[in-house]
This record gives structure tokens, sequence and C-alpha cells, in this order.
């Protein structure tokens, strides 16, 4: 279905993620991935959805000289929101243990922002899903670390994964946003695109 309704456009994925690439083949889209070494870094005034928007769109604007006519780039960006503060990917063991201690027995938002760019214009649209945890033992930390490593992961979980078997107890909104694109809201964004 997709696919007829953007025939006339070259679809761009510009991410490295394996589970947004697996979504956007779900969706019955065929595309290109081309990626850009981008830091991401944000302005610390930014809270909750001002970030994940900021950089979906600064991953987006590093193509501007590249896009051509009738090329659709899509680029994307996941944080963890807890207690007014973003988590994003562990900066290693030691950081995930701590960001999984500090989602125990908590509830926090997964928030994704999906930016859509030609060279006629930008759009970025979001998702925001509730996330609620168990207690996590060290135990069970460190067993989902040296089994998953997960440290390519926004908040150092997988909803997808044993931890998300074991310790979620309850989730409000999108699950394909918490597992890294808010599926329904592209294929809607996208089924109606001019």
């Amino acid at each position: 279905m997709l696919s007829e309704k953007l025939k006339n456009y070259k679809i761009i994925l510009a991410s490295g993620s394996p589970r947004r690439q697996q979504f956007l083949k779900d969706l019955g889209l065929t595309f290109e991935i081309r990626l850009k070494d981008i830091e991401e870094v944000y302005p610390e005034n930014l809270q909750g959805v001002e970030i994940t928007n900021y950089l979906a769109e600064l991953k987006a604007n590093a193509f501007d000289s590249e896009i051509k006519e009738n090329e659709l780039l899509i680029t994307s960006d996941t944080i963890v929101w807890l207690n007014n503060k973003a988590l994003g990917k562990p900066k290693d063991y030691k950081d995930a243990v701590e960001i999984l201690k500090s989602l125990s027995n908590q509830t926090h938002e997964v928030i994704t922002s999906v930016c859509f760019k030609t060279i006629h214009k930008t759009e970025t649209i979001f998702e925001v899903t509730r996330v609620t945890f168990n207690e996590l033992t060290e135990e069970a930390i460190h067993y989902y670390l040296e089994n998953y490593q997960p440290f390519d992961k926004a908040g150092a979980y997988g909803i997808q994964e044993w931890i998300g078997l074991v310790g979620i107890t309850k989730i409000d909104g999108s699950y394909t946003n918490v597992v890294g694109l808010p599926t329904e809201k592209v294929y809607q964004y996208l089924k109606n695109y001019k």
C-alpha cells in the first residue's frame, strides 16, 4: 500500500538501527540506508520531546546539501525520560547498570521523534509511551547486560528482549515506539503524504 503511494519518492533512512530498518521493511517500503556520523548534542534547556525533535532534525539537516528532488529522508531519535532527565544510550557497562537501577520500580517515558525531509519541507512527528518496570534485582540486571548487551539502546534496554519479558509490568501507548519507531504514526503520516 505505502510503496504504491510513495512510488514517486526515493526513500532514504538515515539510521543504523536494525530495528528501525526492519520496521520500514515490515511497512512494505523499499529504501536506501545513508549514514552520517553526527554528534548528538543538544541545548541543555531542552526538555523531553524538544530533545528528540531537535536531534531528529539535526540528523536530517546534515543531509541538506545532498537531498535531491523526489528524495524523502527519514531520521529518528529516541530517549528514555525519567525524573525530568534524558537517558540516552549507556556509555559503558557500569553506566548501563546505573541506568537500569534507576528504571527499577519506576515509570518512565520513551519518546521518539521522526523527521521527514525533502528539498521542499521538513516535518517532525513524535510519540510518547509510558513504561513501568517492576523491581530489577542486581542479578537480573547483570544477567541481562551480559547476555543481551543493549549498549546501543536508549535507556539500556530493549522491550522485546528478556528484560521486557520479566521486568515490564505496564505499558501505556505504542509498543513499537519503545522498540524504536512508532510505526503506526509513521504509517499514518506517510499514507497521507503529499
